[in-house]
């Protein structure tokens, strides 16, 4: 029975890496697995996925009015094999409906969904596609990486271009370790409420 997973974390847990090594797992058995990425992360280049640690890959590039469901239906009927597995990148910016258009991939195409992803903004609060993810993945899996003192990282903070830490602005803003830090929630509720 195909599933929809949700693997989440921080910035900088390794969640790029751990979709390209799944699906270079698929990839290297013969079978054939289709990536996506938003199209606005363009960090690596339109349509592509990179991990910190040098791996990279091609992706379709997604926007807010894609619908996935049907997409992912063409490709399994285009001639060129079955897809055994799909794999979203930066899943947070999925819309509430993309997710279910995912969801119905797993339960009608009997294609499993791997979905990754931030759970929270800089702010604390959920991106609208993990919110959707949180309430309806059939399996959560959280990607751990770790604060400066040593706990679990489960909060990020951003910098503004003057290296402080911004407590306002838009939700998205595409950046890296340049522009994101992540940390326990202890030590980010200590920065977001400094004076």
């Amino acid at each position: 029975m195909a599933k929809l997973y949700f693997s989440y974390a921080t910035m900088n847990a390794g969640k790029s890496t751990l979709l390209l090594q799944a699906s270079y797992n698929y990839r290297e058995r013969g079978m054939r697995t289709a990536i996506f990425i938003a199209s606005f992360d363009d960090r690596a280049g339109q349509g592509r996925i990179s991990s910190r640690i040098g791996l990279s890959c091609e992706a379709i590039a997604f926007d807010g009015s894609d619908d996935l469901y049907r997409h992912i239906e063409a490709l399994n009927g285009d001639g060129e094999g079955e897809i055994a597995c799909v794999f979203i990148d930066e899943a947070q910016f999925l819309s509430q409906e993309q997710v279910w258009q995912l969801a119905r991939v797993a339960d009608r195409l009997h294609i499993p969904v791997m979905a990754y992803g931030l759970r929270t903004d800089f702010q604390g609060k959920l991106f609208p596609g993990s919110k959707a993810l949180l309430a309806i993945a059939d399996e959560l899996r959280e990607v751990r990486t770790i604060c400066h003192c040593g706990r679990k990282a489960t909060m990020v903070v951003r910098l503004g271009a003057d290296g402080k830490v911004a407590k306002d602005g838009a939700q998205v803003e595409i950046g890296g370790n340049d522009k994101y830090v992540s940390y326990c929630r202890r030590h980010w509720d200590d920065i977001m409420n400094a004076e």
